[in-house]
This record gives C-alpha cells, sequence and structure tokens, in this order.
C-alpha cells in the first residue's frame, strides 16, 4: 500500500469517510495555579488504516498529552476545550466516561511510556491479559487461554512464561507482554508512547521491527511517540513535528527526513548522526522551549529561529507546502 501525507483538516480537501482517525482543531489545557498552560493547541491530523504517524519534538512539546486527550485519561486539572477527535466516524470528545471505557482496549489502545512499571508485581501477566479479553469480549476461559497463546506467539514471548510473574520477565519480555495485551482486543488503533525507553538499542530495534510486523499483519494504525528521530523514521510512514503545544511540519517520512521545511525540524534532523553517507558535525539547538502559560507571539520558535524575521515574532506563520509535504513557516527554503 502506498503511504501519503496527510494534508491537515483547516484546508479545503474533503478526507471525511478516508481516514481511521480524524482530529480536528483539538486544544487541551492544564490548570495551574500560575494560569492555564495549552499542552496542546488547535493541533490536526488524520490517521489511515495500516498507517504508521510519528508524532516527534523536544521533551514537553504536548506529544504524550496528545495521546492522553485521544483516550480521555486526562488528569483532573484538564480538560479538552475545543476541537474533535473522530474514531471511524464517532467523535469521542464528547462522550461520557462509560462511554468512553467501551472504546478503550477494544478500539484503541496505548502502550504507555514506561509501560515495564505498569504491570501490577502480584497478579499472574498471563491473567491480566485475560482480565482486558474477558471485559470487552465475551471469551470462554479455555478460549481466553489460546487468545493469550496466540498474543505471546503474535509478539515473540515464550508461552512457558504465561503463567509466571513481572519479576521473572527481562524489561523487554515486559514490554512484549504490554504489548501484547494492547493487541488483546484487536484494536483499530494503537498508541504508543515512547514504547522502547530504557531498553538497551538491541532489544529496542527488535521490539521496533515486532511492532511494525504486528501492524502491518493486522492492518491496524499505529500513532508512535518519541523524541528520538531515528525511532520515528524507522516505524512511521507519516510523520508530525511538534514545537510548544503544535505541529510545526508534517508529511510523509521521506520528505520530512530529506527535504525538511521548518528550521525546528531541519536543527533536530542536525542533532543526531546519520549511520550513511558522509560524517557530518553535530550541531546543538540554542536555547529552551518556550514557557507555555506566556508562549510566544507569532511562530512560537522564532526566539530561537536563525532565520527570524520581525514578520515571525508577530504574526502566526501560514501554512506553505514544499514537494508532498507542509509546514507553518514564514521562511521556508527556496523563499
Amino acid at each position: 500500500m502506498t503511504q501519503t501525507a496527510n494534508q491537515p483538516h483547516n484546508d479545503d480537501r474533503d478526507t471525511a469517510g478516508r481516514a481511521l482517525l480524524q482530529v480536528q482543531d483539538l486544544t487541551m489545557s492544564y490548570h495551574t495555579r500560575q494560569g492555564e498552560v495549552r499542552a496542546v493547541d488547535g493541533v490536526s491530523f488524520s490517521v489511515e488504516r495500516g498507517q504508521g504517524f510519528g508524532l516527534v519534538g523536544e521533551s514537553g512539546c504536548g506529544k504524550s498529552s496528545i495521546a492522553l486527550s485521544l483516550l480521555k485519561i486526562l488528569p483532573e486539572s484538564a480538560r479538552i476545550s475545543a476541537g474533535s477527535i473522530v474514531l471511524d466516524g464517532v467523535d469521542l470528545v464528547p462522550l461520557h466516561e462509560d462511554e468512553m471505557r467501551e472504546y478503550r482496549w477494544a478500539r484503541v489502545s496505548m502502550v504507555f511510556q514506561a509501560a515495564m512499571n505498569s504491570l501490577d508485581p502480584v497478579y499472574r501477566v498471563g491473567d491480566q491479559i485475560i482480565e482486558a479479553l474477558e471485559h470487552h469480549i465475551e471469551y470462554a476461559p479455555a478460549a481466553s487461554v489460546e487468545r493469550v497463546r496466540e498474543l505471546y506467539d503474535l509478539v515473540n514471548l515464550d508461552k512457558a512464561f504465561i503463567p509466571r510473574y513481572p519479576h521473572e520477565y527481562s524489561g523487554g519480555m515486559k514490554q512484549r507482554a504490554i504489548i501484547a495485551m494492547a493487541l488483546a482486543c484487536e484494536p483499530d488503533l494503537i498508541i504508543a508512547d515512547e514504547p522502547t525507553t530504557a531498553l538497551d538499542v538491541i532489544v529496542q530495534d527488535r521490539i521496533l521491527r515486532e511492532m511494525k510486523n504486528v501492524q502491518n499483519e493486522l492492518d491496524m494504525g499505529m500513532i508512535y511517540i518519541s523524541h528520538d528521530m531515528a525511532v520515528i523514521a524507522e516505524v512511521s510512514d507519516v510523520v508530525g513535528v511538534m514545537y510548544a503545544g503544535k505541529i510545526v511540519e508534517f508529511g510523509s517520512v521521506s520528505e520530512i527526513f530529506n527535504t525538511p521545511i521548518h528550521p525546528y525540524t531541519r536543527a533536530l534532523m542536525s542533532a543526531f548522526p546519520s549511520v550513511t553517507g558522509e560524517k557530518r558535525e553535530l550541531t546543538t539547538l540554542s536555547g529552551e522551549p518556550p514557557n507555555l502559560l506566556d508562549p510566544p507571539t507569532g511562530c512560537r520558535f522564532h526566539p530561537r529561529c536563525p532565520f527570524a524575521t520581525e514578520e515571525c515574532a508577530t504574526t502566526a506563520p501560514p501554512l506553505v507546502q514544499v514537494g508532498e509535504h507542509w509546514a507553518y513557516c514564514w521562511n521556508p527554503p527556496g523563499e
């Protein structure tokens, strides 16, 4: 299947009926003692069936807040104040908690950041997966056990570990078990938030390959969240680059990595080494992400941008297209 970039929904194209997930102008805020923090500010994107959508950016840019918003598992201090989250034709934003419970795990599931610590230490791992199965699907006990065996095969886990406790699993095995749990009810969409955190690079690579293989085999949508550009390049078909609560650039993985438009994307690219081609000097991005209690006017990246003009500091940037991807920028390459 040929993957193409997903154009944002605030343009004139009609994407209705095409995407599995359509997020439109999503705004989510945290209420703090100092004031309101818009962690997600007017974000739009879509994910098709069988597609891997990568969200990349520095820590604190809003990636995990998007994930929590999609599942509506926000802390008490947070709320979705605007926008829609349409999963297979149903807007999840207005749904009540009891209605959302029927969607979580059955239609959309999540591999949480540091998921290795999310298993109950006094509960057998296989039983924890069976519990999720039996809540959403009327499985007979024998069928539940067989389903867990199938899942262990799917994520390349030894079935002998099904009746064992979490402390008997290695870190990589725990991560695979969490992925198996997320796949248990065959959801349409899985959100993977830093799914290989704290694992060594060899185990990380194996797990990422297995997740991509499972995604392709089951034709499900997948949202990969990471600050690691190399991880995003390996598993994604389409990439959204986030900065200060907004998606500043998006397009196919090849376009993003070969011809980045936004200065922030170019800075991210220059900060990590390439394993192919000539050696190059790595550069660091000066400054710090802005305080979202009082974000900069105009383009939020302008205080750190070497190409910033007066217009960048005063007026929100327009949406521009270069090749087959888009960015919000006043000074794209070649102009």
